[in-house]
């Protein structure tokens, strides 16, 4: 058995999918509408739609928000100033780049659905 990826539950994958596509800057690895799969093993998955392929039409929950504060997402970035200038201004910002008790820098914001995501620099 081995770990493939985490699946994001999303309320509009159209929004999402050019969020992580166009703002992060993620590529397009597969697109299958209502699923799709991004370099590094990142997925997308319209929510109303993995509810009902998952749980049933039996399940009651309501499909979002999906972002509850929960769940972080990260990536890393070679250079986390660059990164954070061309993002900044883009997302709805969690905090500007901080040095981290562990010493690695990183800054945080929400996506669309309100996930966080982390943005930081790899550690040496």
């Amino acid at each position: 058995m081995r770990f493939v990826n985490p699946i994001v539950f999303v309320n509009d994958i159209a929004v999402a999918k050019a969020f992580y596509a166009d703002v992060v800057g993620l590529d397009v690895i597969e697109d299958h509408g209502d699923f799709v799969l991004f370099s590094g093993h990142f997925a997308l998955h319209a929510g109303d739609a993995l509810i009902r392929t998952v749980w049933g039409s039996q399940h009651s929950a309501e499909p979002g928000p999906f972002g509850r504060g929960n769940l972080l997402l990260y990536f890393e970035d070679d250079d986390i100033d660059a990164c954070f200038l061309r993002l900044k201004d883009r997302v709805r910002l969690i905090h500007p780049v901080r040095r981290q008790a562990w010493g690695q820098r990183v800054f945080r914001f929400h996506d669309p659905d309100g996930h966080a995501v982390e943005i930081g620099e790899p550690l040496k």
